[in-house]
Formats: C-alpha cells, sequence, structure tokens
C-alpha cells in the first residue's frame, strides 16, 4: 500500500476504496506502521507550529508545553483509534452487522483520514475553524466503510455512524481537556 495513494483513494473515491481495504490482508500493527504514525502526527505538528510559530507563543505557554500536549494528542489520537474501533466491534451486532476487531479497526483507521490530513488547516490559526470540513468529511467516509467492513445493512448504516460520531465527539473532547486546548476556537478536532 502507498501511503499518499491511499490517502487520495479514500478521499476522493472512498465506495471504490472500501472494497479494496475489505479484501486487503493487513494487520492492526501494519495499518499503524505504515499509515496511522504519519497521519496523525499532521494535526499535532501543525497545531505545534500554528501556535508556536505563526501566532508566536500563547501568553503563558513555552515551546516546551507545547510541544509535551502535541506529543500527548499524537499518542492519544493513536489509542483512540483503536478505542473507537473496539466500539464499532461491539456495536456491530446491534446494528445487525458483523463483529470483526481488524475489519473495525479498517474501518476507524481509513476512515479518520479525513480528521488527520484536515489537521493542516490548523498550521494558520486563522483557518482552523475548516477542520470541522474535514471532520464533516471523516462521518461521511465512515458512513461508506461501515455498510461494507462491519457487514450492516444500508438502512443501519446512518444509527451507526451517529453512534460511532458521539463516540468520538466525547473522546475528543476528553483528549482537548487533557492537553488543554479547547476544543472550539480553534477548530475542531473529533480525536
Amino acid at each position: 500500500m502507498n501511503l499518499i495513494q491511499r490517502v487520495q483513494d479514500i478521499l476522493l473515491k472512498p465506495k471504490d476504496t472500501w472494497p479494496v481495504i475489505d479484501e486487503e490482508a493487513s494487520t492492526v500493527e501494519s495499518i499503524y506502521k505504515k499509515y496511522l504514525v504519519y497521519l496523525a502526527a499532521i494535526p499535532a505538528v501543525a497545531i505545534f507550529i500554528g501556535l508556536h510559530v505563526v501566532e508566536r507563543l500563547p501568553v503563558g505557554s513555552t515551546i516546551v508545553s507545547g510541544l509535551v500536549s502535541q506529543v500527548i494528542s499524537y499518542v492519544l489520537s493513536l489509542a483512540i483509534v483503536y478505542g473507537l474501533a473496539l466500539i464499532a466491534n461491539e456495536l456491530a451486532p446491534k446494528f445487525d452487522g458483523t463483529k470483526n476487531i481488524l475489519k473495525a479497526f479498517k474501518l476507524m483507521a481509513y476512515g479518520s483520514t479525513a480528521l488527520f490530513v484536515g489537521g493542516i488547516f490548523f498550521l494558520v490559526p486563522a483557518l482552523s475553524m475548516l477542520s470541522v470540513l474535514a471532520n464533516l468529511y471523516c462521518i461521511y467516509l465512515i458512513y461508506t466503510g461501515v455498510p461494507v467492513l462491519m457487514k450492516c445493512p444500508d438502512e443501519k448504516a446512518v444509527p451507526y455512524t451517529a453512534t460511532l460520531f458521539a463516540c468520538a465527539f466525547v473522546a475528543g473532547l476528553v483528549v482537548s481537556m487533557v492537553i488543554g486546548v479547547p476544543m472550539m476556537g480553534r477548530g475542531m478536532r473529533m480525536w
């Protein structure tokens, strides 16, 4: 799997890409190593640069504290993808889907692509609110992936996706509280 090509495919043609992802022989570890570790770094690096270089240091903030908070954010983002995969897996039967932790992980890992790539907007703090659009597209990606990967009937894809979004939103609030950055005002990061 080529990282750039996968990002383009999932963002530009998700309905064609989900079946390919469904058939791929991959592991949670390989998806982390070849995909997520790179994408999850985008928002963390962009926020750090945006706040500490573009805007200059906020009052009461140091480069070290900013770096530490973004490292924590990065690690939590990686953990949350797995946590949401566990939730997606457990919820699958409630929406007439099939439990499969690897496929649930693929759903959340590749479904979060827009969220991570949209983190680039944090480079320019004035544009950070555009990350909300990336989050909305992330919801669409997960919605299109649920029937393919979790074998959920199309008519149950909306409530399944809405439930996953609610869980992701709560996770995003927790991360924002842990790193001390308000979720609103600098754009919204779902996780």
